[in-house]
């Protein structure tokens, strides 16, 4: 069991930085505020000691009474007429899509409240990604628009249609073009309608742009094969997986039904099986996807191209110019090509870039691995992404000339998300009518001569098809909370056609979707999807000049190189920067860097060294013209003198909680041969002042203790033992506990290494259900974030056998590219010997005899006493009412934005501990149920927040007393081992050792 590898959450644990020992050694990390306790009680520590004790006993008192007694009031209203459908205190739910996902909603008396993946779907089944989970919040969103505009002023919808409709009858009247601007719309429905008011105005075109652009893939698709598509990516067939700046597992194409398919050949079933695939990343920012590699090697964005070209070359044998000279990268390449042959048929590479040379390159590799038909299908493609760089160019062009009459922006905001914000504003001031149809007064909205605001999904009727083939229908859960309405149903009635949008969007589905398939509209409903089945993939073979591509690519290059080379990314966490108000969302540390509510300039350690930027520091950023001062964070991992910027920050007009929120670096980007360009070159300087950023990694430390279990492929198959043996096999063991039977339920957990991607998918899903209060910014700094689930990131280095010293580990990091990462989800363990039972004065922390700790918030008063004495540091003190408090404005602080709440759950008061119930009431409900039908609860029956959440399904629950349960089969593996087991709290959650397949295997 003993590891050469030693595991550091950041560089201020690694290097011991004052600050950091400073809030680790200490009893807790801050004192309770008491005088503001007291003074709220009409007390203080200034009185005169005498006055001060004759009253502590009643004051505390009374403050303690108070806490027992701030539960927030709900008020109940009995139903007049009961809906047939609802039945208090039972949840309903609802079949919908999102984002092509289709869901399962699920709503307590009328109101959605949480959403999940529905389990029967086609394609992404298992899981979704932390943006599904917290778009429930948008609906209570206080910042949307609550009726349509003209002007900036609030009009009645016939108003706005009578305008609307004039300023089309003018533009057709004098030949002038009628343009809808959006987002990749792969909604049939919306296409329909759109359809409609085009048959109505013939000069109408449909322009699609995405934020982050995917048009080079396109458009080498259409040179390489002569099909204009984004292909669908099949990772389960895939046993070896090189990545050039792609982060398939996080924001490139669909992140989450890739993991889905990718931790197929990786979980703990397969590795059963003796099979492992390989995964081999290039890039120059420490991605999610790179964290969870078995090689990754640090190069810079004007290597991307060249790297390609060398593995094109040790593919082939040929030797076209332009491959890389960086040795690193060079050596990988060597061993990344042999394993890509010798897997001919099962292998894959995928390029980030948005470069047409890039890509068609790319095809040119995947055609000599076979990897057409059998992984990258053509045929079934996505539709996920379809918009085109170039067709946004001429409607600005088209626009500027005055040539554009009408121009209607659906779910599109390029003031904001284009790189140049001014083309767009020019554009928009010669336009004679434009509308947004955006919910809020967002950036290209105020610009508009009106807005027709449009509900969430959660209120709307519509349909998606995220893949060919495959139909979601969107339906709504609660009716629209504003007077909002849908653009579906403003197209129509602006054509001409007064259909209502239900019977617009089931009328389609019947004479086209569900034609030849045997279902009705009903079955649709209930069901949530349609799959007409797939095409057979079929092999191609692209047509790509090499040589020319090569060259290109090498020109290209030059244009980033340079001394300091920036890389815009899109965050895991914000994405393009649409849901920038949702708390829940800016809240979620990001998976690598751990930070939340900013963006920052990442660099490299030794980079940092060399600028001379220490803690806190800031930088200017220049490129492309453009200068923005961010923080800095020290990232390991980053290649050096490069910059990696999220995109999606910078927001102005949003909402309260993502206003002023970091700054926007879209426009860094640039255009190059016709698509949109996140790589530049760039110069660094550091700024004055300091900035200290809500980062959350070291905020828990475990001070060094072994928690970590990690061995190679090669060693798992010689024995699958090496790394995860068990503690109480080699040491004896001694009881302050008496033993008792748990005859009934024992609720475990287990959760898989191997599987985790640290995306945060479950940290959201956790907070959705529990109702955890988003904390903001400040009280993030100040080590006071809710989170009852947090992922902790280790990185790690090889020491070679050799002993472990901190100053040798730092010397052997060189320049910080080569760490390597594992992700580690950490949550109340549920201790069978819990240490904070033993010390809560007020037995307000118990157990259960279903092994689960549980907590009584009216008996807790805060001592915190549980929370010192827990070794895994995963309990959370109350400091406000966070729930309903004006100074935290991004969240809960109104009636409406309540609504979310879950009324299964208490919201908690401050002054008292919480941390993980393992779900209870979920526990609860399905006991229930099973009671109801009289039977015994089956594995399945209870499913938690966080388990349903993971795509990857690395957190596996249920009960050990069931020996066919999963959970008992997941934790009766060879790689299962207990975090800190040697101090005998006999936690129930199993973790199963984390397993590279490196090239040394």
């Amino acid at each position: 069991m003993d590891s050469n590898k030693k595991y550091w959450k950041g560089l201020e644990e690694l290097n011991q930085t004052p600050a950091f020992v400073e809030n680790s050694k200490g009893e807790f990390a801050e004192s309770i505020p008491v005088e503001d306790v007291l003074n709220e009680a009409g007390l203080s520590t200034r009185t005169p000691r005498r006055d001060f004790l004759k009253a502590l006993g009643f004051g505390l008192g009374a403050v303690t009474l108070a806490a027992c007694n701030r539960t927030p009031v709900h008020k109940a209203v009995p139903y007049v007429i009961k809906p047939e459908e609802v039945t208090p205190g039972i949840p309903n739910f609802y079949a919908s899509s999102f984002n092509g996902q289709s869901i399962l909603v699920r709503t307590r008396e009328g109101r959605p409240i949480s959403v999940e993946a529905n389990p029967n779907a086609i394609g992404l089944n298992q899981g979704t990604d932390a943006i599904t989970v917290a778009s429930v919040l948008d609906l209570y969103d206080m910042s949307k628009l609550q009726n349509p505009q003209i002007g900036g002023k609030d009009v009645e919808w016939s108003k706005l249609d009578s305008t609307v409709i004039a300023a089309l009858d003018k533009a057709a009247a004098a030949g002038k073009q009628i343009t809808v601007v959006s987002n990749t719309v792969n909604s049939p429905s919306t296409l329909a309608s759109i359809a409609k008011l085009t048959a109505k105005y013939p000069t109408t075109t449909h322009v699609q742009v995405d934020a982050i652009s995917y048009s080079a893939i396109i458009e080498a698709n259409k040179a390489s094969f002569g099909k204009a598509v984004v292909p669908s990516y099949k990772f389960d067939n895939a046993q070896v997986v090189v990545s050039v700046a792609a982060d398939f597992l996080g924001t490139w194409l669909a992140g989450e039904e890739h993991t889905q398919d990718y931790i197929k050949n990786r979980d703990y079933k397969s590795l059963k099986n003796g099979k492992m695939s390989r995964h081999i990343q290039f890039e120059s920012g420490l991605s999610m996807t790179g964290s969870n590699a078995d090689v990754r090697i640090a190069i810079k964005p004007s290597e991307e191209g060249a790297v390609l070209i060398a593995l094109y070359n040790a593919i082939t044998g040929q030797s076209v110019a332009g491959g890389t000279t960086n040795a690193k990268a060079q050596t990988a390449i060597k061993l990344a090509a042999k394993e890509l042959v010798n897997a001919k048929g099962s292998a894959i590479v995928v390029a980030g870039a948005n470069d047409i040379h890039i890509q068609a390159l790319v095809n040119a590799i995947n055609t000599q691995l076979g990897a057409y038909g059998s992984i990258i299908d053509l045929d079934n493609y996505a539709k996920q992404y379809q918009g085109s760089d170039a067709d946004f160019q001429q409607f600005l062009t088209a626009a500027k000339a005055g040539q554009v009459g009408v121009a209607l922006f659906l779910n599109s905001n390029p003031a904001y998300d284009y790189f140049k914000a001014d083309d767009v504003k020019a554009a928009i001031a010669k336009v004679d009518f434009s509308l947004s149809f955006a919910d809020r007064a967002d950036e290209t909205a105020i610009l508009t001569k009106a807005i027709a605001p449009i509900p969430t999904y959660l209120e709307s009727w519509g349909d998606s098809s995220s893949k060919e083939g495959l139909f979601t229908v969107v339906q709504p859960t609660i009716n629209p909370v504003f007077n909002t309405r849908q653009a579906e149903q403003s197209f129509l009635l602006w054509a001409g056609d007064t259909t209502n949008v239900y019977d617009f969007v089931r009328q389609n589905w019947e004479s086209s979707i569900l034609s030849g398939t045997g279902k009705a509209w009903k079955d649709v409903l209930q069901a949530g999807f349609v799959y007409k089945g797939s095409k057979s993939g079929s092999s191609y073979t692209a047509n790509v000049d090499v040589n020319a591509a090569a060259a290109a690519i090498t020109a290209d290059a030059k244009k980033i190189t340079g001394d300091v080379e920036l890389k815009l990314y899109e965050s895991t966490v914000m994405r393009d920067g649409r849901y920038a108000n949702n708390a829940y969302l800016q809240e979620l540390p990001d998976p690598v860097s751990k930070v939340t509510w900013d963006n920052y300039a990442a660099i490299n350690p030794k980079f940092a060294e060399k600028l001379g930027i220490g803690e806190h520091g800031r930088v200017k950023v220049e490129a492309n013209g453009q200068s923005i001062e961010l923080p800095v964070v020290f990232q390991p991992g980053q290649a050096m003198d490069t910059v990696s910027v999220a995109l999606g920050y910078g927001r102005t007009n949003v909402g309260k909680a993502g206003n002023e929120v970091g700054k926007n670096a879209f426009p860094f980007a640039s255009l190059v041969n016709g698509t949109v360009q996140l790589s530049a070159k760039a110069s660094l300087s550091k700024a004055s002042g300091t900035y200290e950023l809500a980062q959350t990694q070291t905020h828990h430390t475990i001070e060094g203790r072994n928690i970590i279990r990690e061995t190679t492929f090669a060693k798992y198959l010689k024995d699958p033992n090496s790394e995860a043996g068990r503690f109480a096999d080699s040491h004896k063991t001694y009881d302050l506990w008496n033993k008792f039977e748990q005859p009934g339920h024992k609720w475990v957990m287990a959760i898989d290494l191997n599987a985790c991607t640290g995306c945060g998918s479950c940290i959201v899903a956790c907070n959705v259900e529990n109702n955890i209060p988003v904390v903001g910014r400040d009280e993030v700094r100040r080590r006071r974030e809710m989170h009852w689930l947090r992922i902790d990131r280790y990185y790690t280095i090889e020491d070679n056998g050799t002993k472990y010293t901190k100053e040798k580990e730092i010397a052997h990091i060189e320049d910080f590219e080569n760490v390597t990462v594992v992700h580690q989800p950490m949550l109340c363990q549920h201790c069978e010997h819990a240490p904070c039972e033993t010390v809560c004065p007020v037995l307000a922390t118990v157990h259960s005899s279903e092994g689960l700790n549980h907590m009584a918030y009216n008996r807790c008063f805060g001592t915190r006493y549980c929370a010192n004495n827990c070794p895994y540091k995963v309990r959370r003190f109350n400091w406000f009412n966070y729930w309903n408090d004006s100074r935290f404005d991004n969240y809960l602080n109104n009636e409406f934005t309540q609504l979310v709440l879950n009324p299964d759950v208490t919201t908690r008061s401050r002054g008292v501990m919480e941390k993980c119930s393992m779900c209870i009431q979920r526990i609860q409900a399905g006991k229930l149920k099973a009671k109801m039908e009289d039977r015994k609860v089956k594995d399945g029956d209870v499913v938690m927040a966080c388990q349903a959440a993971c795509s990857a399904n690395a957190i596996i629950f249920g009960d050990a007393n069931d020996p066919e349960s999963e959970v008992s089969k997941a934790l009766r593996n060879e790689r299962v081992y207990y975090v800190l087991e040697e101090i005998n709290v006999q936690p129930n959650i199993g973790y199963m050792t984390k397993v590279r397949n490196t090239f040394e295997a």
